[in-house]
């Protein structure tokens, strides 16, 4: 069959955000007449990122899970928070798998298609245009995940920290992992005055994940995360011979940085690209999939797909986080050890999830209570 050049959506991006649109667009009857595309560059067949999540049974996510847990420990270097997470359980999926599996329902969709092409424009006129390095498209509406060039020199005029981090999947000789709890914040090892953390996914007995992770303004080399995992693997873990058999590398914006003014009323910026990571966290995973939900009702009931994307209180909240952690970045030990040792896990679950109720949010701010937060709360307003 051939290609078509002009499509009803065109998802640039063959991500979290631009599969979890794609696939929900897929199983919902009212889009089976839209001709849909997605562009990509790469054919997504490597592993190359793991993505971690938070819920309750069942979940549409569950085939392709690679481990669960409904236990975790907050580490601090004071004292050691254990948690029983029920109802919820604490999930990661490999990239690949989300991949191969999206790939798999998309392909045998007819009014779908895969193009693989690097977008070098969007633009509009009476229709949305996507330039590639080949030909050039048209569309009635276009999703791009591609985060703004203008976000690397305007971000400083917003309230900016990076995520960044290195974790390496290890194997062991011997029985060393505790396989039914995650470590999901370990604190007793790091630079300096900064906040960093271990973050230890433990997939067997003998296979984890370990990873060492900055909420920084500035990244480092790739040779510090190394020192680090060689340290907390040796000095914590107690584990002198293992063998690495996966690596992943990355970064992710935590920003209140205003990726909406991007949207237009034929383009919609999506995942990264259009602020869906969680300011104050850095999660993504069940937020982009409550955006794509809205985004289709949206789109069923004839709105801008971008309408009422985010709630405005909760922004405030992750904006006030932001601020202490930028400006007092040494609070994040402290911060996260309130979080978890003064509510419950499950309260916590809720209030990151934007589902909390007003009395838990009150509970969580006055766990928080400090000068710190005080400023940033008046540097915020």
């Amino acid at each position: 069959m051939t290609q078509p050049s002009h499509f009803d959506y065109i998802i640039i991006g063959n991500g979290l955000a631009g599969f979890q649109l794609a696939l929900k667009l897929a199983s919902d009857s009212y889009f089976n007449n839209k001709q849909i595309a997605l562009i990509d560059p790469s054919e997504k067949n490597t592993n190359d990122k793991t993505w971690s999540f938070w819920e309750t049974e069942p979940s549409q996510w569950s085939h392709i899970t690679h481990k669960s847990w409904n236990k975790t420990s907050i580490i601090t270097s004071k004292k050691t928070i254990d948690l029983d997470l029920k109802p919820y359980r604490y999930k990661t999926i490999r990239a690949i798998d989300f991949y191969n599996d999206a790939k798999a329902q998309l392909h045998q969709q007819d009014n779908i298609h895969c193009i693989i092409e690097r977008v070098t424009s969007v633009t509009e006129n009476h229709h949305a245009i996507v330039t590639t390095e080949k030909k050039s498209y048209t569309a009635s509406h276009v999703f791009d995940s591609r985060v703004p060039t203008e976000f690397s020199s305007e971000s400083k005029d917003s309230i900016s920290i990076i995520q960044h981090f290195k974790g390496i999947v290890i194997k062991t000789e011997n029985e060393t992992f505790d396989e039914d709890k995650v470590t999901m914040m370990d604190y007793r090892l790091k630079d300096g005055e900064q906040t960093t953390f271990t973050y230890v996914l433990p997939f067997s007995k003998t296979e984890a994940l370990v990873e060492f992770t900055y909420f920084t303004e500035d990244v480092v080399d790739e040779s510090i995360y190394d020192m680090y995992l060689k340290t907390y693997i040796k000095d914590y873990l107690k584990i002198e011979n293992y063998t690495i058999i996966e690596t992943e590398i990355g970064q992710i914006p935590m920003t209140n940085y205003n990726f909406s003014k991007f949207n237009t009323n034929k383009i919609t910026k999506i995942g990264t690209g259009g602020g869906w990571v969680k300011g104050s966290t850095g999660y993504s995973f069940k937020h982009t999939e409550k955006k794509v939900a809205k985004i289709i009702g949206n789109l069923k009931a004839n709105n801008v797909p971008s309408s009422n994307l985010f709630k405005t209180k909760y922004r405030f909240y992750d904006k006030v986080f932001l601020k202490v952690l930028k400006d007092e970045n040494h609070k994040g030990e402290w911060v996260f050890k309130q979080f978890y040792d003064k509510n419950s896990v499950q309260t916590m679950f809720r209030f990151l999830d934007e589902d909390s109720s007003l009395s838990e949010e009150f509970s969580i701010m006055m766990s928080l209570f400090s000068w710190s937060f005080i400023k940033a709360f008046f540097k915020t307003l």
